[in-house]
């Protein structure tokens, strides 16, 4: 009985230290519970960026800066409270901007929320914001009014166009949801060009995350792949 007692035991001590050392293995190389934590590697920098009122907690790790995700329990009120996102800053005008590509591959909650998964690409100035909604869930909906359905960039949007008081808003949301694929981000910047909403503007940050309105009880939002190209 002895016996069997320490041989039990020893099997139980192996198997929590491979338990452990495997975990230690997996641990993100960055985590940050800090409303506004950032991470910078190489050309992206990661932002926790839980900007929002009547927010809850959330947390951000990464793997890489093509490998992260957040944690995040806001209640189930309206307004939106954080967007977590990666970014890489471009600083080429539209008119010689070229070639610039994006891929991302994200598994996302689908029930018990409200967010978007969200290209958010600025002008340098910070005058002119263009977001790409690949995917939403729950009740959001875009800044502006509806101006026509269009294909362009590899996807066909329905496309919106307003103000948030501070900056110009183009909306393009996705007429299907999809949580992989890529996106051509220089024939969206050329298109809303030629359609006369701006001019030739410096293209700046190219940001991807999710904006989070709710997600009570606390969900998961991993993105498995992200670059840009360009």
């Amino acid at each position: 009985m002895l016996r069997s007692l320490r041989l039990a035991i020893g099997a139980f001590v192996v198997a929590l230290t491979l338990a452990f050392s495997a975990g230690t293995a997996n641990a993100a190389v960055w985590s940050s519970t800090d409303r506004w934590g950032t991470w910078t590697s190489g050309s992206y920098t990661l932002y926790n960026n839980v900007w929002g009122s009547g927010y809850g907690p959330q947390t951000i790790w990464a793997n890489s800066t093509s490998n992260w995700g957040v944690w995040a329990n806001h209640p189930n009120t309206g307004g939106i409270k954080a967007y977590p996102n990666a970014t890489r800053y471009i600083g080429r005008a539209v008119g010689s901007l070229g070639t610039v590509t994006s891929s991302f591959n994200v598994t996302v909650p689908t029930s018990g929320v409200a967010f978007t998964t969200a290209y958010d690409i600025w002008s340098s100035d910070n005058a002119h914001e263009i977001m790409l909604w690949m995917n939403y869930y729950g009740a959001v909906g875009p800044l502006g009014t509806l101006q026509t359905t269009a294909t362009v960039g590899g996807h066909t949007w329905k496309i919106y166009r307003g103000s948030n008081g501070s900056n110009n808003v183009y909306s393009f949301v996705r007429t299907s949801n999809t949580s992989s694929g890529s996106v051509n981000v220089a024939a969206i910047a050329q298109w809303i060009r030629s359609a006369g909403w701006f001019g030739n503007v410096t293209i700046g940050n190219v940001q991807f995350g999710y904006e989070i309105t709710s997600s009570s009880g606390g969900k998961d939002f991993v993105t498995n792949s992200f670059s840009v190209s360009g």
